[in-house]
C-alpha cells in the first residue's frame, strides 16, 4: 500500500493482497488436519487463530505510537509508516512460514522416520493422512458433497458469520468514532477487545480438548452476545453519556468469531475423503469471502451515525447462524445414533471396528462410505 498515490492504486494493491492471502485459511485447515488428532483440532485451530488478536495488541500499540508521532507533523503521512511496519512484519513471518510450515510429508525438519510417525499418529482420525488420495480427483466425492447437508451448513455458517465480520473490519473505527471517541482512542480501545479475544479462544480450545461434544454448543452460544451487541449499537442513542455503553455493546461482539473458527476445525474432524474435504474447505472459504464482501457493502454513509440498516442486518445474520448451527448439530447427533444402531449387532469387537475404520480412512473412503466413522460434535 505504501507506493499508492490515489484510490485506483489502493484498490489494485488491495486486490493483489487478497489474491496472495486467499490460500491461508484452506491451507490452515489442511495443516491442522494433517498434524493433529480429532480431539486436538479445535484447540490447535483456536490457538493459531488467537495469534490474530494477539498480534492485534502489539500492532495497536505500535500504530498508536506512529499515529501519535504523526499528529505532530501534518506532512508525515503516518499511514505510510504504519504500512511499512505491517508490511515488514508480514514479509518476515511469511518467510518463516515458508521454511517451517507444511504437512508432515512436506516439511524439511523431520526425518523420514519422524514423518512416518507423524502420519501414523493421525490414522485414528479415520480420514487418512496428507498423502491419502492426492493422485486423483474423485467426482463421486463431489456428488456426495452436494447432497451432504453439512457441506451446505459449513458454507452458510461461514457466510452469515462473515457478513458482520466484513462490517466490523471495514467500519469498526468509523462506528467507534461515531460513539464519541477520537481516532487514536479507538486504536487503544481495541487492545482490551483483542486481549479478551485471545483469552476466550484459548479457554474454548482447552475446554473442547478436555471434553468432547462441546464444539457446536460453544458455536451456538457465541452467536448470542454479538446479536445483543449489534442491536445495542443500533438502538442506543449516540450521546456523550452513552459512549461507554455503546462501546460495551461493541465489546460484546467479540465471541462471534468462535462460530467461524471452530467450524473450520470441524472440516478435518468430520469430513473424510481428500476430494470431499478439499471441496468443503474451499466452499467454506468462498462463503467467508462473499460474506466479508457483503458485510462491507451494507454499511452506507447515508446511514451515519447509527448505521441502523447495516447493524440490524448483522444481527439478523447472527439469528440465521444460530438456526443453522442448531440444525447442524441435530444432523450430526442423528448420524451418530444411526451408526450406533447399525454396529450394535455386527459381532465385531471395538478393536476390530477401529482397525476397519482406520483402513477405510487410508483407502480415502468418505465419512458416508465408512460405516465406523463417528462425527465430532
Amino acid at each position: 500500500m505504501i507506493p499508492a498515490q490515489n484510490f485506483t492504486h489502493l484498490i489494485v494493491l488491495r486486490a493483489l493482497q487478497g489474491c496472495f492471502e486467499c490460500c491461508i485459511s484452506p491451507g490452515f485447515i489442511l495443516v491442522v488436519g494433517s498434524w493433529y488428532k480429532t480431539r486436538e483440532h479445535a484447540s490447535r485451530s483456536l490457538v493459531f487463530q488467537s495469534a490474530n488478536a494477539g498480534f492485534g495488541i502489539i500492532s495497536s500499540l505500535a500504530l498508536y505510537g506512529i499515529g501519535k508521532h504523526g499528529a505532530k507533523d501534518p506532512n508525515s503521512e503516518p499511514w505510510r509508516w504504519m504500512s511499512y511496519f505491517l508490511g515488514a512484519m508480514t514479509i518476515l513471518v511469511g518467510c518463516i512460514c515458508l521454511f517451517v510450515l507444511g504437512t508432515p510429508s512436506e516439511v524439511k525438519w523431520l526425518t523420514p522416520e519422524e514423518k512416518r510417525m507423524a502420519n501414523a499418529r493421525i490414522v485414528s482420525n479415520n480420514t487418512g493422512h496428507d498423502r491419502t488420495g492426492i493422485k486423483k480427483w474423485q467426482w463421486k466425492q463431489v456428488r456426495e458433497c452436494l447432497r451432504d447437508p453439512c457441506f451446505w451448513f459449513a458454507g452458510i455458517n461461514a457466510f452469515t458469520s462473515s457478513v458482520p465480520n466484513g462490517g466490523l473490519t471495514t467500519f469498526a473505527s468509523i462506528m467507534n468514532t461515531s460513539f464519541g471517541f477520537t481516532s487514536l482512542e479507538v486504536i487503544l480501545l481495541d487492545i482490551p477487545r483483542s486481549a479478551f479475544s485471545v483469552l476466550y479462544f484459548i479457554a474454548v480450545g482447552i475446554i473442547t480438548s478436555k471434553r468432547s461434544g462441546l464444539r457446536l454448543y460453544f458455536m451456538i452460544c457465541s452467536t448470542i452476545p454479538p446479536f445483543v451487541g449489534f442491536l445495542g449499537m443500533a438502538l442506543i442513542p449516540n450521546k456523550p453519556s452513552n459512549r461507554w455503553t455503546k462501546w460495551g455493546m461493541y465489546f460484546m461482539t467479540v465471541p462471534y468469531v468462535i462460530s467461524l473458527f471452530v467450524a473450520w476445525s470441524l472440516i478435518p474432524s468430520n469430513t473424510a475423503g481428500r476430494t470431499k474435504r478439499t471441496l468443503t474447505s474451499s466452499f467454506t472459504f468462498v462463503g467467508y469471502c462473499v460474506g466479508n464482501m457483503a458485510g462491507s457493502q451494507i454499511f452506507k454513509a447515508k446511514d451515519a451515525p447509527y448505521y441502523i440498516p447495516g447493524v440490524v442486518g448483522c444481527a439478523v445474520c447472527f439469528g440465521l447462524e444460530f438456526a443453522v448451527l442448531v440444525a447442524w448439530r441435530v444432523v450430526l447427533v442423528l448420524r451418530n445414533r444411526r451408526l450406533d444402531r447399525a454396529i450394535a449387532n455386527d459381532g465385531l469387537s471395538e478393536e476390530e471396528r477401529a482397525l476397519r475404520a482406520k483402513k477405510m480412512g487410508e483407502e480415502d473412503r468418505t465419512d458416508f462410505e465408512n460405516p465406523y466413522f463417528r462425527y465430532t460434535l
